[in-house]
């Protein structure tokens, strides 16, 4: 087992003189407020998701709509709690979590849509979810052991995306319909 590379004596003085800093400690190796950026930009993600579900739940419309507006659904609340936890993550670390609908299409990964044809809906939904797992993974790969919380987190939405992924594909196999594009 490895020493520890401070002594405890020193760790208690840094902890009382930095108190202001909550979490974050000289322990902490990421760039701080680059993941505070990255964060922000994932809450208008998950925001911009939550918000598109949700249009797609109340417009679906036609013979299969009903369960597919009911994985609309869950999946708009799922969004919904990933936004809270990368908002309660923003805040861990000392930052403000940008909700400003002005600027929320352009920081968010995802795009709105407005679809009104069922399969094209499941369609773009598919896109946002895929969108969403190339950027958690490449943000997971990228915080390795600068920020493990952080970077648990986006372990945590990267595995719910995948889900909402496959889910999505699913749907696509058992409704008929043009699927090309």
């Amino acid at each position: 087992m490895a020493e520890f590379l401070t002594d405890i004596k020193t760790i208690r003085d840094r902890a009382r003189q930095q108190i202001d800093q909550g979490p974050v400690t000289d322990a902490y190796g990421a760039d701080l407020e680059r993941v505070l950026v990255v964060l922000n930009e994932a809450l208008a993600t998950e925001i911009v998701c939550t918000l598109r579900y949700k249009r797609h739940y109340y417009t679906a419309s036609g013979l299969y709509s009903e369960p597919v507006a009911a994985e609309f659904l869950e999946h708009a609340q799922e969004e919904q709690q990933h936004a809270d936890k990368l908002a309660e993550r923003i805040v861990q670390l000392g930052g403000e979590p940008d909700f400003n609908p002005d600027t929320l299409t352009s920081r968010s990964h995802a795009e709105y849509d407005a679809s009104t044809d069922l399969i094209e809906m499941i369609k773009e939904d598919l896109i946002a979810e895929r969108v969403a797992v190339a950027s958690y993974t490449e943000i997971v790969q990228w915080l390795g052991n600068g920020d493990v919380t952080t970077r648990r987190v986006f372990e945590e939405l990267l595995a719910q995306e995948e889900e909402h992924a496959d889910d999505l594909r699913g749907l696509l196999e058992r409704i008929p319909g043009d699927r090309r594009s």
